[in-house]
């Protein structure tokens, strides 16, 4: 936890200064793995807000009160719109962590010919189990703007009807190592999209649609690479 965030109903204002006690499982944090004593600062932010700084005035065996000041703004989201086919539920849990760690702020999670039925069954897409997980991610990169996620369980019609107002004046990108693929480009700071399969890839009909709809394919190179690792690498290549 790099980052203590408060939520928006916990600071009742748009005030860049306060005083907040805390004593849910971000105190259990603080008392167990960071240890601070009175006077000492932590690092801050307002989901959907600032971030800043926190002076421990108080803490005991219950809760802990911070003097909190808000007065940086979040670091800059990645000008991308992700594509991510749906993955096995424990790979999601991760993925999505990866996204809100590094600044992908729209997500679109697909269907694909080789995703599973039941994954979009698992309860890791309930509304409070995604909030939970991106919240873990934006804790870890010290953001506090949270991604919104969108579930699309049918592929062709999201690629007909809605891809093309997506795609509009932007560049896109499915990641996909096949012979006819370009390297993956690097640098980009103009609103993107990226289109990542399952793991075992997106099929040809499927990078068929994609490319009708403006996508040129991109690779990494020769070798095959899982969601989860893919997924970072290519998110660095082309933004940071």
């Amino acid at each position: 936890m790099n980052v203590i965030l408060i939520h928006p109903h916990e600071w009742g204002s748009k005030a860049s200064q306060g005083t907040l006690t805390l004593n849910d499982h971000r105190f259990v944090h603080i008392a167990s793995v960071i240890q601070p004593k009175s006077g000492d600062q932590l690092r801050v932010g307002l989901i959907g807000g600032q971030l800043g700084m926190a002076t421990v005035s108080q803490i005991d065996n219950q809760s802990i009160t911070l003097d909190v000041t808000l007065d940086t703004p979040p670091p800059p989201p990645l000008p991308v719109t992700l594509l991510l086919a749906l993955p096995r539920p424990k790979v999601l849990r991760r993925t999505l962590q990866a996204c809100a760690t590094l600044g992908v702020k729209q997500i679109y999670l697909i269907n694909s010919y080789r995703v599973e039925k039941s994954y979009w069954q698992t309860p890791f897409l309930e509304a409070d189990a995604l909030r939970e997980t991106l919240l873990s991610g934006l804790e870890q990169g010290r953001d506090t703007l949270m991604p919104d996620v969108h579930l699309r369980k049918r592929f062709k019609p999201f690629v007909e009807d809605e891809l093309p107002q997506l795609t509009e004046g932007k560049q896109a990108w499915t990641a996909h190592p096949m012979p006819e693929s370009v390297p993956c480009p690097g640098n980009i700071t103009a609103p993107s999209l990226l289109a990542i399969g399952p793991e075992g890839g997106f099929i040809t009909y499927e990078v068929d649609k994609l490319a009708e709809a403006g996508f040129q394919t991109i690779s990494l190179g020769p070798r095959i690479l899982k969601v989860e690792t893919a997924l970072p690498a290519l998110l660095s290549k082309l933004f940071l």
